[in-house]
């Protein structure tokens, strides 16, 4: 699933791309994957419109358009945005076209059909979406501090690999970043939250943002579905410590890397480097 670093590249190019262009009709090939309105009512919202850019909240996409409508893109597991400047595509698995006035077009597909798209009015807030109201802080944000951290541990027994994932605490993070993050601060996967110390906290809300900043300079990490707004793939899954690196040499100690479930997610560790005693002191 794009995470916050992978989603976050697609809005950079998409904002450079489309800001300007004025919305021909869009096409929906799949109708269940528009949450909301109906399409004849989301065409006639969105034709004629000009595009002032693209923002990112957590993992949704947002593109604003001119008269303060917006429309909203989850991309959830294989869901990607793909501008195409010579205005086709071959995509089989194009769930959604949204034809420009210049010509070019940009593209919603997905091979498992599990993102959404949302279209609001300008009288309508985007609180109405379930899981945007509901998110935590950026953690790229000045809001993401370790004081944030350790007060919303509290009383949380709950592993604090699942409190990253939990986007009511932590905006955007999915299981590449959490994995990495956690290996960088030193911590196992499975301690409970309210366990970790205020150093702990220290190291973990810097662990998050060095990650994150090093998947976006890397473009985002690419394993199976993962494109970025050209269509391009990232390369961050060169650079990873832990993630999808079971059986290998730590690149710190040398250790072998481990995998375990944790919260049902797969989880990488080094067993030296975040070792698991620590959770019984």
């Amino acid at each position: 699933m794009p995470e916050l670093p992978e989603v976050e590249v697609i809005r950079r190019y998409l904002d450079e791309k489309l800001r300007g262009r004025v919305m021909e009709t869009p096409v929906i090939r799949r109708e269940n994957q528009l949450a909301r309105p109906d399409v004849k009512s989301f065409q006639a919202m969105t034709a004629g419109r000009v595009i002032c850019g693209m923002q990112r909240r957590g993992k949704y996409l947002k593109m604003l358009l001119d008269d303060g409508s917006r429309i909203l893109f989850h991309l959830r597991m294989t869901g990607s945005l793909v501008y195409e400047p010579a205005g086709r595509t071959s995509d089989p698995y194009a769930r959604a076209l949204f034809p420009l006035r210049d010509g070019s077009l940009l593209v919603f597909a997905d091979v498992r059909t599990f993102g959404r798209i949302y279209g609001l009015r300008p009288d309508e807030s985007d609180k109405v979406i379930k899981g945007l109201a509901e998110l935590g802080p950026e953690p790229l944000s000045p809001d993401f501090t370790p004081a944030y951290l350790a007060k919303a541990c509290q009383n949380h027994h709950q592993p604090i690999k699942s409190f990253l994932l939990d986007q009511r605490r932590v905006a955007g993070i999915g299981n590449i970043y959490a994995d990495e993050s956690l290996f960088l601060a030193g911590i196992y996967p499975a301690r409970p939250a309210m366990s970790l110390t205020g150093e702990e906290y220290q190291r973990l809300q810097a662990a998050v943002q060095q990650v994150l900043r090093e998947g976006l300079r890397d473009g985002g990490t690419t394993f199976r579905n993962y494109r970025n707004g050209e269509g391009g793939q990232g390369h961050h899954q060169e650079h990873l410590y832990v993630y999808h690196r079971e059986g290998q040499p730590c690149r710190r100690c040398g250790t072998r890397l481990e995998k375990i479930t944790v919260g049902g997610r797969g989880t990488h560790f080094c067993p030296h480097c975040q070792p698991a005693a620590v959770s019984e002191s």
